[in-house]
C-alpha cells in the first residue's frame, strides 16, 4: 500500500529546510556543512537518511537493496552504463521517501536544516520554494575525471575491485562510461534549466564567496 502526504503539509513541516541539489563535485556537501556550522543548524550531508535503511526491503526498494542481491562485486563494476544509470536513478527515487521521513523527524528540533539532497526537482517544487532550494553545478566530465581521486573508502574499494577484474583496463573504461551516463550533459541541462537558483562551479570563486551567495539566496 502506498500512503501519500499532501504537499502543503510537507511544505509546512519543512519550512526551515534548505535544500542543495545538483551534479557531482559541485560542492554540495561542503556548502551544507558550512551553512549548518555558521547558522547553528542541522547538517544533513550525503546519505543522511542511512539511519532508516533498516526499513527497506527488496520488494519495495529493489535498487537500495541491490548490494544484498547482486552476484558479486565484479558484476557491480561490469554493468552496462544503461544499467548503472537506471540503478542510480532508481536509488534516488526510493531514497526520496527515506529523506522526507528523516527530515520530518529532524524538523522537531525547530532548527534550520541544511540538506545535501537527491530529492527530485519535481518533488522540491511541491514541498519547498525558490528561496529554499539551490542547485550547484559542475561540468559533467569532472565526475569522471575525479571520481577515484577522492580518498574515501568506498571509492577506493571500487577501484580495487576494478583492478581485480579479468581485464582491468576494459572494466575501468566501462565504469567510467557508467559515471559519464549518470553525469550526462542531458542531466546537467535538466538541472541548469530547472528554474531554481543555480551556481556553476567556478574555481576562481572562494568557498566564502559561494557561501555568501547561498546565504543571500536563502535569506540568511
Amino acid at each position: 500500500m502506498s500512503i501519500q502526504i499532501q504537499s502543503n503539509v510537507l511544505r509546512h513541516v519543512l519550512q526551515k529546510a534548505y535544500f542543495i541539489n545538483g551534479t557531482a563535485y559541485a560542492g554540495k556537501s561542503t556548502m551544507v556543512k558550512l551553512l549548518a556550522r555558521k547558522h547553528e543548524g542541522v547538517c544533513c550531508g550525503e546519505n543522511y537518511h542511512d539511519c532508516l535503511m533498516d526499513a527497506v526491503d527488496v520488494e519495495h526498494q529493489p535498487n537500495l537493496c541491490y548490494f544484498q542481491t547482486m552476484r558479486d562485486w565484479q558484476a557491480f563494476v561490469n554493468r552496462t552504463p544503461e544499467e548503472y544509470s537506471a540503478w542510480i536513478a532508481g536509488c534516488s527515487r526510493e531514497a526520496e521517501d527515506l529523506e522526507l521521513c528523516r527530515l520530518i523527524q529532524l524538523a522537531e528540533s525547530g532548527k534550520k536544516i541544511f540538506v545535501d539532497t537527491n530529492i527530485s526537482l519535481k518533488t522540491l517544487r511541491e514541498v519547498s520554494d525558490y528561496h529554499r532550494v539551490a542547485v550547484l553545478l559542475a561540468p559533467p566530465q569532472v565526475s569522471v575525471e575525479r571520481f577515484f581521486q577522492r580518498a574515501d573508502s568506498e571509492k577506493q574499494f571500487i577501484l580495487e575491485q576494478i583492478r581485480q577484474a579479468e581485464n582491468p583496463e576494459k572494466t575501468m573504461e566501462n565504469y567510467r562510461a557508467c559515471l559519464a551516463a549518470v553525469n550526462s550533459p542531458e542531466n546537467y541541462q535538466a538541472f541548469a534549466e530547472s528554474g531554481f537558483f543555480t551556481l556553476a562551479r567556478d574555481d576562481t570563486r572562494t568557498q566564502e564567496q559561494t557561501l555568501a551567495l547561498l546565504e543571500e539566496h536563502f535569506g540568511l
